[in-house]
């Protein structure tokens, strides 16, 4: 029974603050669009009973799921999105390891202090710290000024409200998520293997990419994931940092729920989007079983 009430706890936070919400997204995706509060039906009566129900059932169609497909914006929405996701994946990979390789190397002493430094942006509001580079990217910004008084460029450089502008935002924002698993990876690593490479004839480099990085692969993959899937559905960076021309499905799904009031597409949106998701969740839960495995 301890266990049973131990193991409970976590399905029930998931049953009430997962599967159920999930379910009621699902059902208002099968439903039509209304001008009432909620907009949306057919409503559920209970009060008429087995008959009320049955009735309900039948007013539930696909048509939703059919219009995304209909409709150029959502599927070009998720592709965008895709490409955003991967690129930005990419570029947060090509900015972390160097930075979790060189919080291995340092002194034992400096450790904490540069794993504080990495943690460090989390102790500010999220929003925030989105509006702060607004201020840093715009034509009159920090960034601008710099270069212009450098003598590096004649006219400010147009970076807000474009794509470039929203890669630097996620960069900067999940940058966290890909150093810390990588730096996890690289702090167990046995330094003998490094010299064991190096005595069989290896430089530094190729021992590098054949021992160092093959054994980080763990955290790459997780530092990967953790990246990919919230900037998969990120809409406050395209929002803040992107201009019209930049096309993601959370900015498409905040405007069918807000703007258009279209409850019911706006829920096949999301649903269809938890789908997409799930094919990287699934493999990150399989990747951190291999891991637990691995250090049994």
């Amino acid at each position: 029974m301890k266990r049973f009430a131990l193991i409970s706890i976590p399905y029930f936070w998931l049953l009430a603050l997962f599967l159920v919400p999930f379910l009621i997204v699902l059902k208002i995706s099968l439903s039509d669009t209304e001008l009432s509060i909620p907009p949306y039906t057919p409503q559920l009566d209970l009060a008429q009973g087995w008959a009320g129900v049955k009735e309900w059932w039948a007013a539930l169609d696909m048509e939703n799921f059919v219009w995304l497909t209909e409709d150029d914006l959502y599927w070009k929405a998720y592709l965008s999105s895709l490409k955003i996701a991967i690129t930005s994946t990419i570029l947060t990979l090509i900015v972390g390891y160097p930075i979790a390789y060189g919080m291995t190397r340092a002194p034992d002493e400096w450790r904490p202090t540069l794993m504080m430094l990495v943690i460090l942006p989390f102790w500010t509001s999220f929003l925030i710290r989105v509006y702060s580079w607004k201020s840093i990217l715009s034509n009159e910004g920090l960034l601008n000024q710099l270069l212009m008084n450098l003598g590096l460029i004649s006219d400010p450089l147009v970076i807000l409200n474009t794509n470039t502008a929203v890669y630097i935002g996620i960069v900067y924002t999940y940058l966290p998520f890909m150093v810390l698993p990588i730096y996890s990876a690289l702090e167990r690593l046995d330094e003998s293997l490094l010299e064991a490479a190096e005595d069989l004839g290896c430089s530094r480099i190729t021992a590098f990419w054949l021992v160092t990085m093959p054994l980080s692969k763990q955290g790459i993959i997780a530092g990967s994931f953790l990246v990919f899937i919230p900037a998969m559905g990120e809409y406050v960076i395209p929002a803040l940092l992107g201009g019209s021309q930049t096309l993601m499905i959370g900015k498409v799904l905040f405007e069918e729920f807000f703007a258009n009031r279209d409850w019911p597409v706006a829920s096949a949106v999301a649903v269809v989007l938890l789908l997409i998701l799930i094919i990287p969740i699934v493999l990150f839960q399989k990747n951190e079983e291999k891991q637990r495995e691995a250090g049994k």
